[in-house]
C-alpha cells in the first residue's frame, strides 16, 4: 500500500488541481470533517466552513469567477509538527466576469492527517475581492 502524501506533497497536488479547474478533485483531498477558516474574511464572506460538503459547496463555482493560471511563488515551511505546514504563495490569473487580472498573495496554515486535509487557515488579502467580478461567494447566494 502506498504511503499517504506528505502535507507539502498534498498541498502542491491541490494547487495543480485548482489550476486544472478540478474542484471535485481538490475537495476530495479533504477529510470528511475538515475545517477551512478565513481569519480575514470581509463582511458577507464565510469565516469558517466545517466539513468536506460545506467546503465543496463553497468552492463549486470558483472557476466560473476566478480563472487561476498559476501559483508562481510557493514557499512551504515545515513546522515542528510534521503534519502542519505554513505556505506563502501567490495566485495569478483573471477574473472571468471582467477579464481583469487576478493577483493575490496568501499565507496558509495547513494540517494533514492520513493523506487528507483536516485544517486549513487561509490568510488571504480581503482587499482583492473588492474588485468587480471577484465575489464568487456573493454571486451564488
Amino acid at each position: 500500500m502506498a504511503m499517504p502524501m506528505t502535507a507539502a506533497e498534498l498541498y502542491r497536488h491541490g494547487l495543480r488541481l485548482l489550476v486544472e479547474k478540478d474542484i471535485p478533485g481538490w475537495v476530495d483531498l479533504w477529510d470528511e470533517a475538515g475545517v477551512l477558516e478565513f481569519p480575514f474574511a470581509p463582511q458577507g464572506w464565510p469565516e469558517r466552513l466545517e466539513g468536506r460538503q460545506a467546503i465543496g459547496d463553497y468552492m463549486r463555482h470558483y472557476p466560473d469567477h476566478v480563472d487561476v493560471h498559476d501559483f508562481p511563488d510557493v514557499t512551504i515551511h515545515q513546522t515542528t509538527v510534521p503534519a502542519t505546514i505554513v505556505v506563502e504563495m501567490r495566485g495569478v490569473g483573471r477574473l472571468v466576469e471582467t477579464d481583469s487580472p487576478f493577483d493575490i498573495t496568501y499565507i496558509a496554515v495547513v494540517t494533514v492527517r492520513d493523506g487528507r486535509i483536516t485544517s486549513y487557515r487561509d490568510y488571504w488579502n480581503p482587499l482583492a475581492v473588492q474588485q468587480p467580478g471577484a465575489d464568487f461567494v456573493g454571486a451564488n447566494r
